[in-house]
């Protein structure tokens, strides 16, 4: 039956966690339905399925997170009626490519099975799950026909269930050593000497137990063939006389640290670092530590920019159209990139080259639940304000839903972050990995200001700039951040750029 393999969605996926299964096992599927949900390190992206046909078995467990090219799911022959939903060349699975469900929504182009019609069938590298296992597949000769397009896994196929899901043979058979049949595991004795007893459970499974200090050749598996399963790890790591890791071991679950001087209080909770999360650790650190940050601050008048944006409201351009302060701000930062479009530049440390940008694909700083995502606007500085407008409103309520697809967070030159949604004056911020500048904006503030020789409540904000100084230099980042203040300050001044 086949198999559908994990595939690369793109922007370099070696892996994803297994989110939300949408169908299970005994479901009638048609090419093209979405069967998973999976998190990358960037985004949620939904998967539609190869094949047509009913489901025999789901072979990765929500919350697991697993390599490229490992079979998640098993899909049998197809009933007459997923049959029909097929092909019409008999047999040959294909993706609809023009179906956006097939990606989550991309634009008419799907994300995973895309091929491209002048290079031909593409063959990637694919992580196996062990070495063993990868030797496995490369002499059964099979291929990822999801993202390959060949259809020649049918007869082979077969191959993948000893190699994946009963990887105990490939260490049985380094060692020499003849395998039980998987249809009758049995536990090991108590005493039982390492090696005695062969165990079936998947990689991630094998990790969780290491972790957890759990002995797998003490458990009895309740999956399929006797496999053991993530649950029976867990229930046997809280059962009473099994050994657990000390509180300073790494752990792969989410678990609790049970107090010793509250009686069973939780005094530490430990979350595994992974996608989004993971990304952005990887990327801040990188940015940090490579492109030298200097940041600079400005207080400014913000009244003139928050009565402007109470006279957008009531036109009727504006209807139904979401109009905010971060509005004026990102038109007032591509204005000011025309006097100095270093701002607006990439350092090419490969190519020993500054690449200046002549399009701005704005950037916007987005808190999640998942973490922090920076989605940008695709050719910002082509967009008149109302297009702009909604292009903003649409950008933020994708990231807060966990939404964003990878190339929606691809390709920025520019980025803004809103601190001031929290109530917090500034801050210092990163730039984002390939860009050379960000505004952090403050929270506007009724505040005492002078106007004249008098002292006058007034809406004030703080603005700061963080910019790379190895290309970009003091006058170049002061001037900038001088221009945007200025517009902010008074609008009207956008005349003059």
């Amino acid at each position: 039956m086949p198999e559908y393999l994990l595939p690369d969605v793109g922007e370099g996926l070696t892996e994803a966690e297994i989110v939300t299964w949408k169908v299970k096992v005994g479901d009638q599927v048609a090419i093209n339905d979405v069967v998973v949900e999976i998190e990358t390190a960037k985004s949620l992206v939904e998967l539609p399925s190869p094949y047509a046909g009913e489901v025999t078995a789901i072979l990765v467990a929500e919350g697991e997170t697993v390599p490229v090219g490992t079979p998640i799911i098993a899909i049998g022959a197809p009933d007459p009626a997923a049959a029909r939903s097929g092909p019409a060349d008999g047999g040959a699975s294909a993706i609809d490519l023009s179906n956006p469900a097939a990606s989550g929504g991309g634009e008419g182009e799907s994300l995973v099975g895309r091929m491209k019609a002048d290079r031909g069938p593409q063959r990637r590298a694919r992580r196996p799950l062990v070495d063993a296992a990868g030797e496995r597949f490369a002499r059964a000769g099979v291929h990822d026909v999801f993202n390959q397009g060949v259809t020649d896994q049918q007869g082979k196929v077969e191959h993948l269930v000893s190699a994946v899901m009963h990887d105990a043979e490939d260490q049985a058979g380094a060692a020499g050593e003849p395998v039980a049949p998987p249809a009758e595991p049995a536990p090991a004795p108590a005493g039982a000497a390492a090696g005695d007893v062969q165990v079936l459970a998947k990689p991630p499974v094998r990790k969780l137990a290491k972790d957890l200090g759990v002995d797998l050749r003490a458990l009895t598996g309740t999956g399929r063939d006797g496999t053991i399963t993530r649950s029976d790890v867990e229930q046997a790591a809280g059962s009473p006389g099994l050994e657990t890791p000390p509180p300073g071991d790494a752990v792969s679950t989410r678990r609790p640290m049970a107090s010793s001087t509250t009686g069973g209080g939780e005094r530490e909770t430990r979350e595994p670092i992974k996608g989004v999360r993971k990304m952005m650790a990887s990327a801040m650190t990188d940015s940090a530590f490579t492109a030298p940050h200097v940041t600079e601050w400005v207080t400014i008048d913000a009244t003139a920019t928050l009565d402007l944006v109470a006279r957008l409201k009531e036109r009727r351009e504006f209807k139904g159209v979401k109009v905010s302060p971060l509005l004026v701000f990102a038109r007032a930062v591509m204005l000011a990139m025309r006097r100095t479009p270093m701002i607006n530049s990439t350092w090419d440390e490969a190519a020993g080259e500054v690449v200046v940008k002549h399009y701005v694909n704005l950037g916007i700083a987005a808190a999640t639940p998942r973490g922090l995502v920076v989605p940008n606007v695709k050719d910002a500085d082509a967009l008149d304000l109302v297009d702009l407008a909604r292009a903003l409103e649409e950008l933020t309520a994708t990231a807060r839903e966990g939404r964003t697809q990878p190339a929606d967070m691809a390709g920025g030159t520019f980025t803004i972050t809103n601190v001031g949604v929290f109530g917090v004056d500034a801050g210092t911020p990163i730039i984002n990995p390939g860009e050379s500048a960000i505004l952090c904006m403050g929270a506007i503030k009724p505040k005492p200001w002078v106007v004249g020789d008098q002292v006058v409540p007034r809406q004030v904000t703080t603005l700061a700039l963080s910019f790379d100084h190895r290309h970009i230099d003091g006058a170049t980042g002061s001037q900038f951040l001088a221009d945007v203040a200025g517009i902010v300050a008074d609008p009207a001044t956008a005349l003059l750029f």
